[in-house]
């Protein structure tokens, strides 16, 4: 199917509104993200029903450029894990993305219907995904919002594939990456620690999944009150970029070593020793029979429902305000004072707005702090901490990150609502 429009920006090459309703049916919005409103559309010729993805450029200039991030790397990838671009229709107002539909369901709510899981379906799951994300990487495209919300299965049949959704974050490796993005939970210690990064982030993102996957808990966890943000997320990073977390039992005693090594490796805090996508394809984990076929079913699925029972609520409040205080630091040391205080009066209404606190410049201190101290001396390759770690309390996943270094508006991003029925891209 061509694209409607190839040309980004050309006002020559603008299509009519009328040729997206000529071609598609849009039915209802069925969710509304960031930086767009998805809906179900239906091809009038065929009957086919895709995703459609509208962005309104009047939006401002953060939503104009994700649109286009998103345009340009769908375009280069085509891959069987991955969401397929179908169709592009560029308007004077709007960006029409049209893509490949996912019936399938989440990773999570296919664990909890399954009579019986084991560490090999987790392996197969997460095969599946190191063979997408080698074949980003082998493209110099670092997908920086993995996570287990843009993991869904294809469709409903019994040996459906897995899928990776959601690339507006996604960028070129064209040298080192600097500005913090991705949800937090996910977050390796590279970014937290504003350090520059690539293609590691994501082998770390991975291995949150895995961990997840294998006994319902996150890795990292704060039992901070979820709604004291300001101190549940300086805390958080703390751990991570420490590398602070743990094989804790009782929910690791039946996992083989070989998965508890698989994550140690893809979680490893120094970005340069990580095990790469396609190295972690040829662990014996992946490829050998190393994967145990033990029932894990039970455990897994109670701390599951403990933890992320509540994985579509209170979503993109506490991830501005995170990501406003990682950027707090790199603003001010690049902006003028008079630049900064404007920038700093207005990021606290809107955090006002949204009924977060006043304490982001402390926390903001904490945090570079933190990133200054910890990163100086992470945790040893490896070696997970001595210490015991309870389950972990549910936290929000959510994603933001703006390419200019500028904080997603809080009042937006609270406004963000999510549906259950189908994935896109």
């Amino acid at each position: 199917m061509p694209f409607g429009c190839v040309t980004l920006g050309d006002k020559k090459d603008y299509n009519q509104p009328s040729e997206v309703t000529d071609r598609y049916d849009l039915g209802q919005v069925i969710k509304t993200e960031e930086f767009c409103e998805i809906f179900r559309a239906k091809e009038k010729t065929t009957g086919k029903l895709y995703t459609c993805k509208k962005f309104l450029k009047r939006d401002g200039r953060k939503v104009r450029k994700a649109a286009k991030n998103e345009i340009i790397i769908l375009k280069m990838v085509k891959h069987p894990n991955i969401l397929q671009l179908v169709d592009v229709y560029i308007t004077r107002k709007e960006y029409f993305i049209f893509l490949e539909l996912a019936t399938g369901r989440e990773v999570f709510d296919w664990i909890l219907d399954q009579g019986y899981y084991s560490e090999k379906d987790t392996s197969n799951v997460i095969r599946q995904v190191l063979e997408a994300v080698a074949y980003l990487h082998s493209l110099k495209i670092v997908h920086r919002n993995l996570k287990l919300e843009n993991l869904v299965y294809y469709n409903r049949l019994k040996n459906s594939k897995i899928v990776i959704s959601d690339f507006h974050l996604a960028k070129l490796e064209n040298g080192l990456i600097k500005e913090p993005c991705g949800t937090p939970e996910y977050l390796a210690p590279e970014v937290v620690g504003r350090q520059r990064y690539g293609r590691p982030v994501d082998c770390w993102a991975i291995g949150v999944i895995m961990y997840i996957l294998l006994s319902g808990n996150p890795p990292f966890y704060e039992e901070a009150d979820e709604d004291d943000y300001e101190n549940h997320d300086k805390n958080l990073f703390r751990k991570i970029l420490a590398g602070d977390y743990e094989f804790d039992p009782p929910y690791w005693d039946d996992i083989s070593q070989a998965a508890k090594e698989l994550v140690t490796r893809l979680m490893e805090v120094e970005q340069d020793q990580r095990i790469t996508a396609e190295e972690a394809i040829s662990h014996e984990w992946i490829s050998g029979n190393a994967a145990s076929d033990k029932n894990i079913k039970d455990g897994v699925c109670a701390q599951i429902e403990k933890n992320f029972a509540r994985a579509k609520w209170k979503k993109a409040v506490r991830v501005t305000t995170l990501m406003k205080r990682l950027r707090a630091p790199e603003q001010t040391e690049t902006a003028p004072a008079t630049t900064a205080a404007t920038a700093a009066t207005t990021a606290a209404a809107a955090t006002t707005a949204v009924a977060t606190t006043t304490a982001a410049t402390t926390a903001t201190a904490a945090i570079a702090a933190t990133a200054a101290t910890d990163t100086a001396a992470p945790a040893a390759p490896g070696t997970p901490p001595a210490t015991a770690q309870p389950p972990a309390p549910a936290t929000p996943p959510a994603a933001t990150c703006n390419g200019d270094g500028a904080a997603t508006a809080a009042a937006d991003a609270a406004a963000t609502t999510e549906a259950p029925s189908e994935q896109t891209g």
